[in-house]
């Protein structure tokens, strides 16, 4: 198991709590925290303290001197990043929040000590160089992902009691471990446990009315058809179900008619999420997610750039371009 140590710029990340939420259940899926230090902290960040004090992080604050005060901040995280590689053997991780080129000789240092590098950014400033120099690369954007196609179960949930909301999100939650897994495509259900307990230190599969975790897989596995149980000589393996061969409902599809629903409906997302720009090949990615037949043409436009210039027509954007010549959207 890969033990991290994080590093995150705090305006880089946007400082909403959800984000920060989703970052360390990324990375904790992959392995477990060791240590973490956020950088840029303010009164402003407050709400944090939770997250922060409750998953052992310290904080360097933000003292407001002069013009080179990110700079500052950035000579910080990659001194504290550099003493942890060196000092504590245990940490053979690190991830690193911010997309700022400044941080490629630091990500090339730790490759060369052996470290793996997990690199996390908004895609608005997120370097093409300091994307390609880390080890696995994700942007913040996916990483806070919210779902805006609800899609139906095939047990629906009766009564709406409590316990069955508590039912569904843990199912949601195994099924993102599984998602992430995808060199193997399966786990045993003891390592998956060993992940929930990192993402939910409180967990009790007899919280749930079961008395062992094998059959609460078994119990969520029957009721909402997206995992698959399999017991083979005592050894239990968890696995996606096969939704081309389980799911009974229709592909949802993006018309004429309904596409700037959907697309509205990303967007807000995103601005719910804290992020003022997004680059729009993430928006794309995120509507191909939602809706996998998508195409241009189905909606009537010959290309991506197209919609945008639409969507601007409609407020509901601003094509920019960055320095790079790259194109950005402002989300209005």
């Amino acid at each position: 198991m890969s033990k991290f140590a994080v590093f995150v710029d705090l305006e880089n990340c946007g400082a909403k709590v959800a984000t920060l939420k989703s970052i360390l259940e990324k990375v904790k899926i992959r392995g477990d925290i060791l240590l973490g230090k956020v950088y840029g902290y303010t009164d402003k960040f407050d709400d944090l303290k939770e997250v922060l004090l409750s998953n052992t992080f310290t904080v360097v604050p933000s003292l407001r001197y002069g013009i080179s005060q990110k700079n500052n901040a950035d000579i910080q995280l990659v001194i504290d990043a550099l003493e942890v590689a060196y000092k504590n053997e245990l940490i053979d991780s690190f991830c690193i929040v911010s997309g700022d080129s400044d941080y490629v000789p630091l990500v090339g240092r730790l490759k060369s000590m052996g470290k793996f590098v997990l690199g996390i950014s908004r895609s608005e400033a997120a370097s093409t160089i300091f994307i390609n120099a880390c080890n696995e690369f994700q942007f913040l954007e996916t990483v806070n992902k919210q779902n805006v196609v609800d899609k139906p179960r095939k047990q629906k949930n009766a009564g709406g009691s409590e316990e069955l909301a508590d039912e569904s999100e843990l199912n949601k939650l195994l099924t993102t471990v599984l998602e992430e897994r995808t060199d193997r495509g399966e786990m045993y259900a003891s390592e998956l446990k060993g992940t929930l307990l990192r993402l939910r230190p409180d967990f009790n599969e007899k919280a749930y009315g079961c008395a062992t975790f094998y059959k609460l897989l078994t119990k969520l596995a029957n009721r909402f058809g997206d995992l698959k149980v399999q017991n083979d000589n005592y050894n239990v393996m968890v696995s996606l179900a096969n939704t081309a061969d389980s799911s009974e409902e229709a592909i949802p599809q993006l018309t004429r008619d309904n596409w700037r629903e959907a697309f509205a409906a990303q967007i807000r997302a995103y601005k719910e999420g804290g992020f003022d720009r997004v680059n729009p090949s993430i928006l794309k990615a995120d509507i191909i997610t939602a809706y996998p037949n998508f195409t241009e043409k189905a909606i009537g436009f010959r290309r991506f750039s197209d919609v945008m210039k639409q969507l601007e027509k409609d407020g509901l954007v601003v094509v920019e371009m960055d320095e790079q010549k790259t194109m950005l959207i402002q989300l209005l």
